[in-house]
């Protein structure tokens, strides 16, 4: 965690004079650079493997119930109305329990009593493009399209070793994108930040099984404009999603997951434009 603020700190101050440079008095070209920091709260995450697999409760019984730290990396350029934006976005909570009852991932049981290193990490990449449907001075409505890349990394071991099970997935989700900012005079502002999607078929994330599937990334926040090129802002974001289906390649003995989570996170950002 230190390593990545000190990273993001020597970032900010090697690109703050060529930010400038770039971003031109009609904002014909702007470079923008955020780092966000806070807490993230589990509201609700549940999980099975394998149809007859157990449902297993993240939050009531595998110590997802504390807060946990947050940090989103976003880079974008934009020209006019055009922005793009990549952004990464680390998601990974690992915990250690003493499971309460018997927990059956794929055909591998774990029995209640058994001392458990459980690791959720879903990480994700998003590249993003945006048009400005309506501007008004620095105020604006944007809606465009973004390409998300998971990184799943799932995992169940008991704490002597003898037991593990792991999960592990790459591949592509389209997503809607809205974006928009509304300022109250040229220091003061709110806004919000909107991806999500949903769709039943194979044909949207190029598999070769058919799933229900979700994805939202919501935020809304309020910013003030500290000087010329830096703004901080307070922002309450949701990220969750679900994902539900039969992969044929999956290591399990039928392929069946089920995974179900929601999340809400508080973080102060910083802005480097």
């Amino acid at each position: 965690m230190k390593v990545r603020v000190l990273v993001a700190a020597f970032i900010t101050l090697a690109v703050f004079s060529f930010a400038g440079l770039l971003s031109g008095p009609a904002d014909r070209f702007r470079l923008e650079l955020d780092y966000e920091s806070g807490f993230t709260g589990v509201i609700f995450h549940t999980v099975q493997f394998g149809q007859g697999g157990t449902v297993f409760n993240y939050v009531k019984d595998g110590g997802q119930d504390v807060l946990f730290p947050f940090e989103r990396f976003t880079a974008s350029v934009g020209i006019d109305r055009h922005t793009v934006y990549f952004l990464y976005q680390p998601l990974t909570v690992q915990t250690k329990v003493k499971l309460k009852s018997d927990l059956l991932v794929d055909d591998v049981l774990f029995p209640a009593g058994t001392g458990m290193v459980l690791n959720y990490g879903f990480p994700f990449y998003r590249l993003s493009y945006t048009y400005d449907v309506l501007r008004k001075g620095d105020s604006y409505l944007a809606l465009g399209l973004s390409l998300q890349i998971r990184n799943a990394d799932i995992y169940f071991e008991s704490l002597d070793g003898t037991k593990f099970v792991a999960n592990k997935n790459v591949g592509p989700v389209p997503v809607i994108k809205i974006k928009g900012e509304l300022w109250f005079n040229n220091r003061v502002y709110i806004a919000t930040d909107i991806d999500g999607f949903y769709a039943s078929s194979s044909f949207f994330n190029g598999a070769d099984f058919d799933f229900e599937g979700s994805v939202l990334d919501a935020s809304l926040r309020g910013g003030l404009k500290l000087t010329d090129y830096l703004e901080a802002y307070l922002n309450l974001r949701f990220i969750g999603g679900t994902a539900k289906g039969v992969s044929k390649n999956a290591d399990s003995p039928d392929g069946f997951t089920d995974n179900r989570l929601a999340t809400i996170n508080v973080s102060i950002r910083f802005q480097l434009k």
